[in-house]
């Protein structure tokens, strides 16, 4: 029986037979970090007490919090490359652009093993590697040299057949398929593309796929590294880091989708959750307030291109706010060199700094009750900063037809005059806001960068309250937010986790302080989103000892149990209950007895040996 990409990476970076469901362990070549996340994981490497990094590379970069209101986020810049010149880690500052945008520009190779602080850290399996989303604690222990546990997964293929017609584009394909598996149907899977549609796509077509793959809530996404692959590393002068890794033919998949690419229409996610998805053509006329196009989902070079194209020569509808943000410094160049920037301009558009800006809400929040058009990856409620704007997510084609019409607009069958695509010597390679340890100095910690907090076991028999009662899909939005508010206060704790929960119940902060010990209860599919692990470690240091609820996603069940939470699955929804105790024995067989109502009722709490032991540990750290 053939292996898949997917097993061939695998089984290069593990001695662990890959058994659907079972854990492996897995060597990690690389790791990366943004400055969002990145504050939490090196003080957690620091913890530990080594005096460098062991994987053979690991990148810090600065792209969530630019906005500089007050000393914070500069004080917390300055942390990040303090620590990593002493530790053996590249520094990515302000400005160079978005993580995974020069990862795949720099750093990705086929067949490496990659973890990142990021959810989105699978856009580098667009080059074949293995690229994987954690928390910052998975990834600070990466970074020590210790591998990466997680679930074998099972293996989805997607066929593609077929070629895209004119006007539709990969984020219409990837749009599509999470419309069918939703964003929960990718749990403990990763998603591996074949068949001859594949050949089609570009690495940064391919990329923009991976990417919002993690709204599927999948381990990762993955290409072969092929011919596509080798003109992508020849463009950035790394064609000495191809290697061809190819599916056998005979490869065996758990799953397997077959989309035909020439009847696909534009598609776009609407509010408030990427899965609720239509064709434009079921949304044509709904006006626009704001077109917002780059993110780490599609702000490469090659989608300024298309969108160039579509306003060469024209202005856009005076009742749009047009923000464009190339992903990186190497992009915004060859825009500029190539007269692409001028195009752009010329149309009315505003030029954004090469960064996450508006997709972790910071700035560009739209107007009251607006509608705001976004080719980014992620619509939940309240992350553009205005709770009462409706966040549509869609391409870069839809994106730019739309901003000039002032309404949603449908491009198929536009003829795209791709008057400036790059030839090899248009690739600037420029490393100036690189900057590479010295393995010297001292680290830099400013006055908002606390220790961290320390964490008791939470026992074999507790009583708690019920904190908050949650539907299906929270996201990590919902339970730690982001935004020019929130993010300054991620290497703090104590102040952060003043914000938890707080667009849904704003008492949650003080409740949980006043009652002690608690609980969390849910639906389906908490915790997806953001790979954020302060949504953990705020609750936690709130007093939440467990979260009830009917299923989790990956990334967030894995940071509970790191910061010692019990996760506990459940088919019932546990929203009557007001106080309960919990028991839990040895084997971990759990009960749960409903004071308020008198029953008790058997639970499942579905962890390996190693997560028993982190819980009865109070956590990795503790561990």
């Amino acid at each position: 029986m053939g292996l898949s990409v997917t097993e061939k990476i695998l089984a290069a970076h593990t001695s662990d037979p890959l058994v659907r469901g079972e854990t492996i362990r897995i060597k990690i070549d690389q790791t990366l970090t943004q400055d969002a996340t990145g504050t939490m994981a090196y003080l957690e490497f620091m913890s530990m007490g080594l005096d460098r990094v062991k994987a053979d590379l690991c990148v810090s970069y600065v792209d969530h919090n630019t906005l500089q209101n007050g000393f914070m986020n500069a004080d917390d810049h300055e942390f990040l490359q303090s620590v990593a010149n002493k530790y053996g880690i590249i520094f990515s500052k302000a400005g160079n652009g978005i993580c995974h945008q020069l990862n795949l520009e720099n750093f990705a190779k086929p067949n490496m093993t990659i973890l990142g602080s990021d959810s989105h850290t699978p856009t580098s399996s667009a080059m074949g590697a293995l690229a994987i989303g954690a928390g910052g604690l998975d990834v600070a222990c990466a970074m020590a040299g210790r591998p990466f546990s997680l679930v074998c997964p099972k293996i989805v293929n997607v066929k593609l057949s077929g070629a895209l017609r004119d006007g539709v584009s990969a984020k219409d394909i990837i749009i599509h398929l999470i419309g069918i598996m939703t964003v929960k149907g990718g749990v403990n899977k990763v998603i591996e593309y074949s068949g001859e549609g594949v050949k089609s796509l570009s690495v940064p077509e391919r990329a923009t796929i991976t990417n919002m793959g993690a709204e599927l809530g999948a381990t990762t996404s993955v290409f072969a590294s092929d011919e596509r692959t080798l003109e992508y590393l020849s463009l950035q002068g790394r064609a000495e880091d191809f290697i061809e890794i190819l599916a056998d033919d005979d490869a065996v998949y758990d799953e397997v989708y077959e989309i035909d690419l020439s009847t696909l229409k534009p598609s776009i996610s609407c509010p408030s959750m990427p899965d609720n998805v239509k064709t434009v053509d079921e949304l044509l006329g709904i006006k626009v307030n704001q077109v917002l196009i780059g993110s780490c989902t599609n702000s490469s070079y090659y989608d300024f291109i298309k969108v160039a194209s579509i306003l060469k020569g024209k202005q856009i509808s005076p009742s749009v706010s047009l923000g464009i943000a190339p992903g990186s410094k190497q992009v915004l160049t060859m825009l500029t060199k190539s007269g692409i920037l001028e195009v752009l301009l010329d149309a009315g558009a505003r030029i954004l700094e090469s960064a996450c800006g508006p997709c972790i809400g910071m700035g560009q929040s739209p107007c009251s009750d607006g509608v705001s058009l976004r080719t980014f990856n992620r619509n939940f409620y309240g992350r553009s900063g205005t709770k009462s704007a409706d966040v549509y997510l869609c391409s870069p084609e839809v994106a730019a037809y739309s901003a000039l019409k002032g309404e949603i607009a449908d491009p198929t069958g536009l003829k795209l005059d791709l008057w400036q695509m790059p030839k090899k010597d248009d690739f600037v390679q420029n490393s100036s806001l690189f900057v590479y340890p010295k393995f010297d100095g001292e680290v830099k910690m400013g006055p908002n960068i606390k220790p961290l907090p320390k964490f008791e076991p939470i026992g074999k028999n507790f009583k708690a309250k019920v904190m908050i009662s949650l539907p299906d899909n929270i996201t990590t939005d919902h339970i730690m937010p982001a935004g020019g508010n929130v993010l300054p206060y991620r290497s703090n704790i104590e102040k952060i986790s003043e914000f938890c929960f707080y667009q849904i119940d704003e008492k949650f902060h003080d409740d949980c302080l006043a009652n002690g010990a608690g609980v969390i209860v849910a639906g389906a599919n908490y915790g997806q989103g953001s790979s954020r692990e302060h949504a953990a470690i705020a609750p936690r240091f709130l007093g939440i000892k467990a979260v009830i609820a009917q299923s989790f996603a990956r990334i967030h069940k894995k940071n509970l149990i790191n910061f010692g939470i019990l996760p506990i699955e459940t088919s019932f929804k546990a929203d009557k209950f007001d106080e309960i105790q919990i028991e839990i024995d040895d084997k971990f067989n759990t009960k749960i007895t409903n004071l308020t109502q008198k029953h008790t009722q058997s639970v499942k709490v579905l962890l390996n040996d190693e997560e028993k032991a982190l819980i009865n540990a109070g956590g990795l750290l503790n561990l």
